[in-house]
Parts: C-alpha cells; sequence; structure tokens
C-alpha cells in the first residue's frame, strides 16, 4: 500500500516558485530518503507536504486520501507529523512538556489514556528523556533536543514520520544513535521520510533514494545503489566509497 503518494507537485513562497512538478511516492514501512545540496528545495518539499506551505499545483495523497489543501492540524491527525529542521522545541518548557505538547491530537480526541502510552513508546527508545523530564528542553545537548523533537512527534503516534535534517550539527556518535533510532522505529512499523545532509549515512539505511537538484527529482533508486552511483558519490558524498 502506498502511504505517499505526490502528482506534479509545485509549491513555494508569494511568486517564488521552489518546487517543480515533484513525483514520489512512499509505501507502508519504507525508509526514504531525499538528498539535495542547500537550496535544492528538501525543506520546501517537506513543509508542502505538511500543509505549512500550500502548494501551487499538483496533489498529494496520504494513505488514498487527497490532502493537498488540508490544513496542517488536520494531517497530524491524520497520523503524519514532520520534525522540522532545527527541532523547533520550547525551550522554556521540559521534556515532559513538550512531549506532551505532541499528545495534542490525542486530547483533541479524547484519548487521554494513549498519552500515557506515549510517554512509554518514546522513553523505551530514548531512556536518557525519562531520566531528565523535568529539565528544561533549552539545557539539552542537541542530541538530546534532537530526541526530544523525534520523541514529540511519536506522542500523536503517526504512521508517518518526516524529518528535515536530523543529523545537523550532531557529533559523529550521537548522529549515529539517531540514525539507529531511525531503524528502530521501522521495526515498530513506522513509515519514515527522511530530508538529509549526509547522504552516505542516510543511504546506508534507506530502502529507496531521491536525489534534489533546484526544486526537481533528477534521480530515484534503491539507497545502496544511489551510495554507490559516482555521480551521487561525487556530487554529495566527496569521495568514492
Amino acid at each position: 500500500m502506498k502511504m505517499l503518494k505526490v502528482r506534479n507537485l509545485e509549491s513555494g513562497y508569494n511568486n517564488l516558485q521552489v518546487l517543480k512538478g515533484i513525483s514520489m511516492h512512499i509505501q507502508r514501512g519504507e525508509i526514504i530518503a531525499v538528498i539535495g545540496a542547500n537550496g535544492a528545495g528538501k525543506t520546501t518539499l517537506l513543509n508542502t507536504l505538511s500543509g505549512i506551505v500550500k502548494p501551487m499545483a499538483g496533489s498529494i495523497f496520504f494513505k488514498d486520501t487527497d490532502i493537498t489543501r488540508y490544513r496542517t492540524e488536520e494531517i497530524v491527525s491524520m497520523g503524519c507529523t514532520l520534525v522540522p529542521e532545527g527541532r523547533k522545541l520550547f525551550a522554556g518548557m521540559t521534556i515532559r512538556e513538550n512531549l506532551n505538547m505532541g499528545a495534542y491530537p490525542l486530547y483533541q480526541k479524547g484519548q487521554k489514556a494513549r498519552v500515557k502510552e506515549g510517554f512509554e513508546l518514546v522513553y523505551s527508545l530514548f531512556p536518557r528523556l525519562m531520566e531528565r523530564e523535568n529539565q528544561l528542553a533549552g539545557t539539552m545537548s542537541g542530541g538530546e533536543q534532537q530526541m526530544l523533537a523525534i520523541g514529540r512527534a511519536l506522542m500523536s503516534f503517526p504512521e508517518l514520520i518526516m524529518l528535515d535534517e536530523p543529523s545537523m550539527g550532531l557529533a559523529p556518535l550521537v548522529m549515529n544513535e539517531i540514525f539507529n533510532s531511525i531503524v528502530q522505529l521501522r521495526k515498530e512499523g513506522k513509515t519514515i521520510l527522511v530530508v538529509e545532509q549526509n547522504a552516505k549515512a542516510i543511504l546506508k539505511i534507506a530502502d529507496r533514494g531521491y536525489v534534489m537538484e533546484t526544486g526537481s527529482l533528477i534521480l530515484e533508486g534503491a539507497g545502496p545503489d544511489l551510495l554507490h552511483n559516482k555521480d551521487v558519490q561525487h556530487a554529495y558524498i566527496g569521495k568514492e566509497i
């Protein structure tokens, strides 16, 4: 089953068109990578899929429902969440309070009992958050903040999780921990779309990937195939591997 299907998507800001005829799909249970240089349109793609930026043309289907004109809160309620670039946490709130904010769709549906399940899920994936649940988010390290951002997204029990540059600014060991958590989420039945500049790291765990350039998808393939593609290596990895 296709979790997400995008056809001829065009999007941008005011009169500036960024996305130019994007077509892609994601099967249930896949890890999909989108790689490309700065300014390629990767963040605009995620923001459009999540309803933050409205499309100029084209269509977006989530689980066979046309969500092209849906508001962000409607898309989240359906089971699609975004972990934004830069985390966007509530710095003056505790870890637990930030996670509770992620459970807002459950409160709206009157599913307060599931909030406890959400905390159990997040704390099992990131035990460090449980140990420090009363710590202010703004005092955490970059890696811990990324864990919290992912945890906040998980609190609404999404089926599709979109992550924008999850390894940005992280030390290699912490980056590996974040990517391991992505693999674990897939094992637990989540479908994952990752925009990532560290092409080598994400293509190692991705089922498939798309290469984006100046608002267009110029190449698609299995993760290992793109990882060993000479053009991809030259442009985005920097050396042959």
